[in-house]
Order: structure tokens, then C-alpha cells, then sequence
């Protein structure tokens, strides 16, 4: 389960009452491209065995942007992932994910979209982002990546909204800023925005396989598997590359780094909400590079809407990437890290401050659902065994 360091309003005694063993979390406190020493990486381990747990996985050891922007700096920046690498794995803690995304690591227009039971979830409703983008960041050009049929019903949608709604639109949009806890103003995002321009989505991926070939043979050489989330949501947004979204952009990824070291976190809500996506297909294709297992479920619309539903009950078959991930872990006689993505709020947590997404109880209950689904799909495939 993830749990987000000290400050996380969910606490490590209700993960441990409710059967967790492995926690998925981070040095937050740490600025990003410093070095994670072993006394830091350490006082986190203390704080957790306290309560029996264990950190099994890293989500996430940040890449600053100045290597995803390929600066004159990032030699020394690799160094410093580098060594935190190294100090990871001396104190046993051997998978690591991490993005390149830029600048957001990801996007919802509502982080309250309200199910019919009264539940929350997040959303992305195409039109809500293209009226942020035209009407309240007023991005140069940003006409350019729209037709005139989703402009015009975005403008619609937009003057339909109250000044409360406009405003609570804008700090949605931008949760996924690290530090988006901050007001930002639409001049601080556009300067963020300028320092991307001229980064297209081939120079974005040179500078992540020139990253990754000064990584992953540390990786290697230490015993640490390296996984990269796909980019949420998988397409282009603001002008901003992206090249973690499909299954081509794994297989350029991983034939230019062809260690296992050089691995993936297989998101099933993030790969998801791409219509073309096919999971199935994407993980049988990189099975012996699959290190980190995200479960969640999408529904999505024609128009390019989605939103985050029921972990058993969306567009993604997740009984057969069960089956199918149940069946990597018997081939590698190992088990595969896996956490529930995500859940929904329900009404008794609300009013208390949770990361959107990672309330208590709608995790809870994802994480029985799944692993009533892994119990029955184990039954049946030691049945199929017996009988042939």
C-alpha cells in the first residue's frame, strides 16, 4: 500500500490492521535530485518496522527536469540518482519507480467527480481541460491543438461556470504539480510551460534513454529494478511531450535499453484510459520487465473522457491481467509487488485531508476485491493443473 511518509493522514497502524505488509513510499521531504543518504532511507525503514512493515518498493525517486529538459547539469544530477541507487540497495530495497513526465506528473479536471451512491472519484472531462487551457491559462497557440467543435463546447462549458467553480477548476487541474499545495498563477505555469519549448516528444525520449544508459547499469551492478510509470493520462497535454503512453513508446524504450534492469510499473489505470491500449497484449509483450504492478480500472468515453471506476467493474479486463500477472509470478516462482491504485472516497472519510485517491476505505476495499479475484483465479488455475 502507499503511504506518503509522516505527514499522510492515513496511519501506518490502520495499514498494518488491515493485513498490509509492504509499503510503497518515498523520502517526499528530500528536494528533488538530491541524494537519498542512508541515514534518511533508514529512519524510514525504523518508523515502519515499528508497525512489522516492510519498504518494498520506492514510488517514486524523482528525475529532476533538468534531465528530462537534457540541461548542461544533469551529469551531476544522474550522479546524485545514481548514488541514491546505490544507498537503496544497501539498505535492501531493490524497486524504484519513477515518471518522465514533465512538469505534471498528472492531470484530473475533477478530483470529486460524484459517483450515483455518493462515492467520489477522479475524472478528466475533455472539455473542462480544454476551457483551463484556452480560457484560464490562456496558453499561446493552444487554439492550434483543438478543432473548432471541441473549442466551441468548451467555451459553452466554461461560461456555464459560477467564479467558485472557475477557480476550484484551476487548482484541480494543477494537483498533479509537485507543490501544487502552493497558489500558482497562470504566469508561473506558463514560465514552467516556456521551459519546454522546442523539447519534442523524440528529443523528451533521447534524453530519457541518455538518463536511463547512465542508470540502469548501476541498477544492475546493485540489484535494483528500475520501473517507469506510464505517463497519466497517456496523450499529449499543454503542448507537453509524452512518451510513456503506448505500447510503441515501450518497445522504442525498451530496444534502446534492453536490460530487464531497465523495467516498467505496469499501470493498468494509466495504460487504460488510452483507447488504442491494449493490456493484455502490453504485458505478456514485457513480461520479464514488469517489476511493480499498479490495479486500477477506467471507464472511458468516445469523446476522450474517463474517469476512475470500480477496481473489478470498468473497460479494463482485469480478471484476465490478473490471471495473466498470477501466471508471470508462477513462471518467475516469484511474487510481484503489486498495490491497489487509487480508490474512491466515501462519505465517512470526507472532510478529513487525504492525497486525492488515496483515502483509507476506498483502498481497503479495492485491495479485498482484488485479492478475492487473485484467491479465485488461483483455485481455478491449480483446478486446470490437476485435470490436465
Amino acid at each position: 500500500m502507499r503511504w506518503f511518509g509522516p505527514h499522510d493522514s492515513v496511519r501506518l497502524i490502520d495499514l498494518r490492521q488491515a493485513g498490509i505488509e509492504g509499503i510503497v513510499t518515498a523520502l517526499h521531504e528530500i528536494p528533488v535530485g538530491e541524494v537519498w543518504t542512508i541515514p534518511a532511507i533508514q529512519e524510514r525503514q525504523k518508523l515502519l518496522a515499528e508497525y512489522n512493515l516492510v519498504w518494498s518498493v520506492v514510488e517514486s525517486l524523482p528525475v529532476h527536469e533538468d534531465i528530462k529538459k537534457g540541461k548542461e547539469n544533469r551529469d551531476q544530477l544522474i550522479k546524485n540518482y545514481q548514488q541514491s541507487l546505490r544507498n537503496l540497495a544497501a539498505c535492501g530495497v531493490h524497486v524504484v519507480t519513477y515518471n518522465f513526465m514533465p512538469i505534471l506528473d498528472w492531470i484530473r479536471t475533477d478530483p470529486h467527480y460524484k459517483n450515483p451512491d455518493g462515492t467520489e472519484t477522479l475524472a478528466y472531462i475533455k472539455r473542462a481541460f480544454i476551457y483551463f487551457d484556452l480560457a484560464l491559462l490562456k496558453r499561446p497557440n493552444a487554439h492550434a491543438d483543438y478543432n473548432q467543435a471541441e473549442i466551441d463546447e468548451a467555451l459553452d462549458y466554461g461560461s456555464q461556470l459560477s467564479e467558485a467553480e472557475t477557480t476550484a477548476l484551476f487548482k484541480q487541474i494543477l494537483l498533479g504539480l509537485p507543490g501544487s499545495q502552493v497558489d500558482f498563477t497562470a504566469e508561473g505555469i506558463l514560465k514552467l510551460l516556456k521551459t519546454y519549448e522546442g523539447i519534442t516528444s523524440e528529443v523528451m525520449r533521447e534524453n530519457l534513454i541518455y538518463f536511463l544508459s547512465a542508470v540502469v547499469p548501476v541498477a544492475e551492478e546493485v540489484g535494483v529494478k528500475m520501473a517507469i510509470h506510464p505517463d497519466d493520462p497517456p496523450f499529449s497535454l499543454l503542448g507537453l511531450p509524452r512518451i510513456m503512453s503506448t505500447a510503441k513508446d515501450a518497445e522504442l524504450l525498451f530496444n534502446a535499453v534492453p536490460s530487464v534492469s531497465n523495467g516498467l510499473c505496469y499501470c493498468t489505470g494509466s495504460f487504460g484510459a488510452h483507447p488504442k491500449n491494449d493490456l493484455v497484449s502490453i504485458l505478456k509483450t514485457n513480461k520479464e520487465r514488469i517489476h511493480f504492478v499498479h490495479l486500477r480500472n477506467v471507464t472511458k468515453s468516445p469523446n476522450g473522457d474517463f474517469k476512475e471506476s470500480e477496481h473489478l467493474n470498468g473497460d479494463n479486463p482485469m480478471e484476465e491481467v490478473m490471471e495473466q500477472l498470477l501466471l508471470l509470478c508462477q513462471e518467475r516462482n516469484t511474487r510481484l509487488p503489486m498495490r491497489p491504485d487509487h480508490g474512491f472516497l466515501h462519505e465517512i472519510e470526507k472532510g478529513t485531508k487525504h492525497y486525492p485517491g488515496y483515502s483509507l476505505i476506498g483502498r481497503m476495499k479495492a485491495l479485498a476485491e482484488l485479492s478475492g479475484l487473485e484467491l479465485g483465479i488461483l483455485n481455478k488455475l491449480k483446478r486446470d493443473n490437476i485435470h490436465h
